[in-house]
């Protein structure tokens, strides 16, 4: 029998209804020259509405990897994937782009700004194609959530102007443009100084509670895991050469 990769049992408070996000028996191999990498091996979790969950584990035990197939940014070996009621696990090109752009929002520890544009310009910068289309004022927007993320004075500033905390607050913000169901966030604080870092963790904590935002968010740090409603750990699978 298979075990499950999964170590935290405090995962299973999550497992009832209500549930936004279901993954259940996920796995993800990548073929390497000499061998098979196991990532993720039999991942099943559940989160709720508005819940805020924290992912840790060592190098190498598919943090990443995870938010990355539950993004639609790549596909599982096996398993499945549903947000919202949709199958994830089955997107493909248009559809997972369109599935990205529609439900998820992501935050990462690099920040990915555009150098050129102002800080207004790079929140806008996702829906800029599908302006027309939209049931919102997208610059609007993007203004209200510059001004919740205590940018509102920042709004002509390209990403030199800003500093490393005011640049992930930008990024911030650019996650919540499009109203995801899900925001996820891989290290957000990892590229930024301790007093920085909790500064952004205080704000993320702030806009979930107050907007009601699910949110999952790796961290290599406990500290910062363990402000989470819920954590789950991940433990590394390894190697397996090819016989």
């Amino acid at each position: 029998m298979e075990k499950e990769q999964m170590v935290s049992r405090s995962d299973q408070a999550g497992e009832e209804h209500q549930a936004i996000l279901r993954v259940e028996n996920l796995n993800k191999t990548y073929i390497i020259p000499s061998g098979r990498l196991h990532i993720l091996q039999n991942i099943s979790l559940q989160v709720r509405q508005g819940e805020w969950v924290s992912i840790t584990g060592p190098s190498g035990s598919g943090k990443t990897t995870l938010l990355s197939l539950i993004g639609a940014l790549d596909s599982p070996e096996s398993g499945e994937i549903w947000l919202d009621e949709i199958a994830v696990h089955r997107l493909k090109g248009p559809q997972a782009a369109d599935f990205r752009r529609e439900k998820i929002g992501f935050v990462f520890q690099l920040f990915y700004l555009l150098p050129n544009l102002t800080a207004l310009e790079n929140v806008m910068v996702p829906l800029l194609p599908y302006r027309r289309k939209l049931s919102f004022d997208l610059e609007r927007r993007a203004k209200e959530l510059l001004e919740r993320v205590g940018l509102g004075d920042r709004l002509g500033h390209p990403p030199a102007r800003l500093s490393g905390g005011e640049q992930q607050r930008v990024a911030i913000a650019r996650a919540l443009i499009n109203h995801p169901s899900l925001v996820l966030a891989d290290e957000p604080t990892g590229n930024l100084d301790p007093a920085t870092g909790a500064e952004v963790l205080a704000l993320l904590r702030e806009l979930q509670a107050v907007s009601n935002q699910t949110l999952i968010m790796v961290t290599h740090d406990p500290q910062i895991a363990a402000l989470a409603d819920r954590h789950i750990r991940l433990e590394q699978l390894g190697y397996h050469g090819i016989h």
